[in-house]
């Protein structure tokens, strides 16, 4: 049997498991929403990073890369790793994806998802909606033991052009990060 994982966040460009096909493509009546805190990887406990995670939104489409794992071993290893990688993140849904805009069929039943919820209770990291300049303050300051929460987001809207995908609140947010940084830098403050 075929696994499939879909990717929306850092898994577009760096999977992290062997794969034997990586196909571009969306899934629908999703938004990308900069909404899950991260204090394992962009952040800490103390001062979370943002990270993304999906929200319901009809009509919408959510684009990124499903990678399709076939072999027995490297399907359990991706799910060991997944699991790790992903456990800030609540619920895994399976999803149709699709490639082509025009089509009703999904080019793919069942690609793996993993989101982080809204639930406060079970998803103690979800930060929810603030005002863009807030979310971008936040994600300027935190950083966490892979690195500066800026850079996933610069990373992430520098993958979603590799794969022509322009995702508005990605690029209003990188542009109000430039802009801090910007700010930060003509005042003399650390960058």
């Amino acid at each position: 049997m075929v696994m499939w994982v879909f990717g929306y966040g850092s898994l577009i460009w760096k999977a992290g498991f062997n794969y034997d096909d990586r196909l571009v493509g969306f899934i629908r009546n999703y938004r990308r929403v900069f909404y899950q805190g991260s204090t394992d990887h962009r952040g800490t406990p103390e001062f979370p990073g943002r990270t993304v995670t999906l929200e319901p939104a009809e009509g919408e489409v959510c684009w990124g890369v499903a990678y399709r794992i076939s072999d027995e071993e490297d399907q359990r290893t991706a799910i060991t790793y997944l699991e790790v990688r992903e456990k800030q993140y609540d619920q895994k849904a399976y999803l149709d994806f699709f490639t082509d805009p025009a089509a009703i069929t999904p080019a793919v039943s069942g690609v793996v998802v993993y989101i982080g919820s809204p639930e406060k209770k079970i998803n103690q990291n979800y930060l929810g909606p603030a005002p863009l300049e807030d979310i971008a303050r936040q994600i300027v300051l935190a950083e966490g033991p892979s690195g500066p929460n800026r850079d996933y987001l610069f990373q992430l809207e520098k993958a979603l052009l590799q794969i022509g995908c322009e995702d508005k609140h990605v690029k209003d947010l990188a542009d109000e990060v430039r802009r801090l940084l910007s700010e930060r830098k003509l005042k003399g403050e650390e960058a």
